[in-house]
């Protein structure tokens, strides 16, 4: 079963140790997002080099394609992508909000026709949980509904309330699993030995941990089979920014005595002071001996706005997504890669990181790239990007280690922004 333990304060800011079968996660982390088994354009072993720990990948998606029995049948999730560190699967809450015209809610649980041939599967609390444990990941979030921002009348109480229902029955659920095949210590042993990485390593370049006992093959079927032991489920707080509903959800959630608690429902719309709003009257109230996780944020803005309110885990697809689009974080603020004032320079997409893409490329070629369209375009800047969130965490850890982590989140936003630029000018020099 998962651990976790805090080992530094700072304010409410803190740091620790999030220990499960595939490996030790130090937190504050961030969970490179790799949908459906991998993330877009990098490696396992690039994503390992760069210090990322733990990888997010999405049940929903997976469970229609490949499908979840192929991937138990295969090892897991850990054999059959390849990543052998600790994994995080999404349910499809959020595509409960993100696809609404593929999807009917019922008490039930949400009917999806697949966003890939049509075919139509009812996505219940109970059935989620299986598939999420035949999956065979880490950590697993239960299935919850996310309303879409503004809220209709009466739409967030009867999310709220709906929510409550499935996580009580995803919790029974998951009770039954483990209780039907509690494996003895013996055979939870990996067999190349126990699990031991140092609590502060990897925090070289890079920072994080640079992967647990890297084997030269592919991981073992021991190892990736994820048996309900070691299946850990958070539960979800929603609520939006209705401070009494957000009690409401934290007091029967947490009710359950799970293993890890997230706060669900934000960045679905809303103005940004209603997301801090609604993260700082809820994040205080979570158990302080469990992971708090921070679903789907976001900018590096907020990611340390979020912990500086006490929270350990965060998730977005920014990195990727807008390093595909030609987007690149730097630690003087974004830069559009395609503009036509880095055609002549000859300089790193950010001298404050060390990573291959900054080490290696300079703006004018990466910006070449993007005009070309060639492919290592949006690889390159991806991998910039996910760097830059991986030190973004490193940063925040070592901050609240030294006890100066609100002096540290200033210094970045006194930097951040220094570089930004508007859209893309891309049309026009062509």
């Amino acid at each position: 079963m998962l651990s976790f333990k805090v080992h530094a304060h700072d304010s409410t800011a803190r740091s620790g140790l999030l220990t499960t079968a595939h490996g030790v996660i130090e937190t504050p982390a961030f969970m490179t997002v790799g949908t459906l088994g991998a993330a877009k354009g990098l490696t396992p072993a690039v994503l390992r080099e760069h210090g990322a720990q733990v990888l997010l990948m999405n049940a929903f998606h997976l469970a229609w394609r490949p499908g979840e029995k192929l991937v138990q049948e295969l090892g897991g999730l850990h054999r059959f992508s390849g990543w052998d560190g600790p994994i995080l699967t999404d349910s499809g809450g959020f595509q409960i909000f993100s696809l609404p015209g593929l999807r009917k809610i019922t008490e039930d649980g949400a009917l999806f026709a697949s966003p890939t041939d049509g075919a139509v599967r009812n996505f219940s609390p109970e059935a989620v949980v299986e598939i999420e444990t035949a999956l065979g990941a880490d950590m697993i979030m239960m299935l919850d509904q996310c309303p879409a921002f503004p809220f209709k009348p009466g739409d967030l109480e009867e999310a709220v309330e709906r929510s409550i229902r499935w996580a009580q029955r995803g919790t029974k659920r998951w009770r039954e699993l483990l209780r039907q095949d509690m494996p003895t210590p013996s055979s939870t042993a990996d067999a190349r030995g126990p699990v031991s990485p140092s609590p502060l390593a990897g925090e070289g370049r890079g920072g994080g941990t640079f992967g647990v006992g890297l084997p030269p093959t592919l991981p073992s079927p021991s190892r990736g089979a994820g048996k309900p032991a070691d299946v850990n489920l958070f539960g979800i707080i929603q609520g939006g920014f209705d401070e009494k509903l957000r009690a409401r959800s934290i007091e029967s959630t947490c009710a359950l005595d799970l293993p890890g608690y997230a706060l669900g429902g934000f960045c679905v719309g809303e103005p940004i002071e209603a997301t801090h709003a609604g993260i700082a009257m809820s994040a205080s109230k979570l158990p302080a001996d469990r992971p708090r996780y921070l679903m789907g944020m976001g900018s590096p803005q907020d990611i340390l706005y979020a912990i500086g309110q006490g929270l350990d885990l965060f998730d977005c697809t920014l990195p990727t997504r807008n390093g595909r689009n030609g987007m690149a974080f730097t630690s003087q603020g974004p830069l559009r890669l395609r503009n036509a004032r880095h055609a002549k320079d000859a300089g790193p997409l950010d001298p404050a990181c060390n990573c291959y893409t900054c080490r290696t490329f300079s703006r004018a070629f990466l910006r070449h790239l993007f005009l070309a369209r060639e492919m290592n375009a949006a690889i390159l800047a991806s991998l910039h990007n996910v760097a830059f969130y991986l030190n973004l965490m490193q940063g925040a850890r070592r901050a609240i280690r030294e006890g100066r982590f609100e002096a540290h989140r200033k210094e970045f936003l006194a930097r951040y922004g220094q570089a930004g630029e508007g859209p893309d000018e891309s049309e026009d020099e062509e």
